[in-house]
């Protein structure tokens, strides 16, 4: 609860401070949330409430912006989501069969070990993952320059041969930061793959996310949502990674170019609607005819100069 001070001002609880801070943490544009967390050191002036907001506001920014990390020592990265944590800090790439550990307030990787048995897929799960890994890391080297994907398995992973269902989480997260030239932005779309295999399909389910801010003299930011459904055959490893690569292909170009069609139309359609489409007098300009006005003429009218 805010107690008043000596002054009569509101003086709020630790709580409520770290609450705050959360607040602008969690809301942080793409890349910016160090920038927003050096601020708040200064404001709060208090490094045990900072301390405390940035080590449970931290880990859930992460995963939900899908950054990705470094890891040292190796060739590969990390990505940082949901979908492949298994404990508060360390996070599996399949790829390599590495665990990285994660200081999620510093963004970095502090440590790499090797993934026990248990916490990877089978060998049947593995060839589908693999080929589908493949293909997707294919289809994003082309479509996205900075561009980093996955391919998780979140169900079944135990799965020995044909006959058991099992569930893959694709992830595909794109940035460009320039804070140099006010202006940052993200790309992150997931994509959940059923495998059934009661009925040979494949069941597809994408949720894809934009974000931007550009803040060069102003504060303009987009955050736009998009799902979607789909589905394929059950067939070879090979077969249904060309499939759901082509399906995502599909979804994502479409997305995309649908955005870039609204935002051509944007002077001529939501910025008109923002404006009064008739001024007060109830009457349209007419532009074709503007001689008739003359602010001297109407001026000298009215106040009878002349007479």
């Amino acid at each position: 609860m805010a107690d008043y001070g000596e002054c009569g001002e509101v003086e709020m609880s630790d709580e409520q401070k770290k609450e705050i801070a959360k607040w602008f943490l969690l809301n942080s544009p793409a890349g910016e949330i160090q920038y927003v967390a050096k601020d708040l050191r200064s404001v709060l002036s208090d490094e045990n409430v900072f301390n405390e907001a940035a080590s449970e506001a931290f880990p859930v920014y992460n995963k939900s912006h899908m950054i990705c990390i470094e890891m040292p020592g190796t060739t590969g990265d990390v990505l940082v989501t949901s979908f492949n944590e298994l404990d508060k800090n360390e996070y599996l790439d399949p790829g390599t069969a590495n665990v990285a550990v994660v200081d999620h307030v510093k963004q970095v990787c502090t440590a790499v070990r090797p993934a026990a048995d248990e916490e990877l897929s089978s060998a049947y799960v593995e060839e589908f993952r693999c080929a589908m890994d493949t293909e997707i890391l294919k289809y994003v080297s082309e479509a996205y320059p900075k561009g980093v994907c996955s391919v998780f398995c979140v169900n079944g992973k135990d799965a020995e041969g044909p006959g058991f269902d099992f569930e893959f989480a694709v992830v595909i997260s794109a940035a460009r930061h320039s804070p140099q030239n006010f202006c940052n932005g993200s790309w992150r779309s997931t994509w959940n793959i059923e495998f059934k295999d009661e009925i040979q399909m494949l069941e597809v389910r994408g949720i894809l996310q934009v974000d931007a801010h550009y803040f060069e003299e102003g504060n303009v930011q987009l955050d736009a949502k998009h799902e979607c459904k789909d589905s394929t055959i059950f067939q070879s490893p090979e077969d249904c990674a060309v499939s759901i690569a082509n399906i995502i292909r599909h979804h994502e170009t479409e997305y995309l170019t649908s955005l870039q069609a609204s935002y051509t139309k944007l002077p001529d359609t939501t910025f008109k609607d923002l404006r009064r489409r008739l001024p007060v007098t109830r009457t349209l300009f007419p532009w074709h005819n503007t001689s008739q006005f003359s602010l001297s003429r109407d001026v000298t009218k009215e106040l009878g100069i002349g007479k």
